[in-house]
């Protein structure tokens, strides 16, 4: 992967280790000489990731909408800042300059980013890997409950394996440049539109 997408919190949470693990990521994908995309703030867990991926000499470009820009929370000390009119515009900016998405520890926002490029990627639109980053157990439950939309048949197993949980962030990655999307439109054999 050339580059990375971050979806992460704009809080640094309440377990120190949510920090440290933002800091292992940013770190890892500079080290692995892929691009850092991620959503060009400077607070919280979203800070440093870009931190530490600019201290280990790696490309960052964040992505904000002027919303958020004008409350003086943009990073001015990325490769790049693009500054755009929406959410919406935001996250497909990140999805055209990403080629695998990461979910650290987050709150509603990093969730529905995350969510809508499973769907995406799900509706055969990208063929781009997905997971989950599950510091200290994080993210546990939402596993256990995306097993739960399997038993309950309303996601296909292939669908739910889209999306990959690990909690070493250098066994994420390999895992996201190993992958294989499922053949689209699979999901249109069950359903008629």
């Amino acid at each position: 992967m050339r580059s990375v997408c971050v979806f992460c919190g704009s809080s640094p949470g309440k377990n120190p280790g949510y920090l440290a693990a933002a800091t292992a990521m940013g770190r890892l994908v500079a080290e692995r000489n892929a691009r850092l995309i991620y959503g060009g703030a400077r607070v919280g867990l979203m800070g440093a990731v870009a931190d530490a991926a600019l201290a280990a000499g790696g490309e960052v470009i964040g992505i904000l909408p002027e919303a958020l820009a004008a409350k003086e929370l943009a990073h001015t000390s990325l490769t790049r800042l693009e500054v755009v009119a929406s959410m919406h515009e935001r996250k497909a900016r990140m999805a055209e300059l990403s080629d695998g998405f990461v979910a650290l520890p987050g709150g509603a926002g990093t969730l529905e980013e995350i969510f809508e490029i499973w769907t995406w990627g799900q509706l055969g639109f990208h063929g781009k890997p997905a997971g989950f980053l599950n510091v200290a157990g994080y993210y546990d439950g939402l596993s256990t409950f995306l097993d739960h939309t399997v038993e309950a048949a309303f996601v296909k197993p292939v669908h739910r394996d889209m999306l990959t949980f690990s909690d070493d962030p250098s066994a994420l990655l390999d895992t996201m440049a190993a992958y294989q999307a499922p053949v689209s439109g699979k999901w249109l054999e069950r359903f008629e539109l």
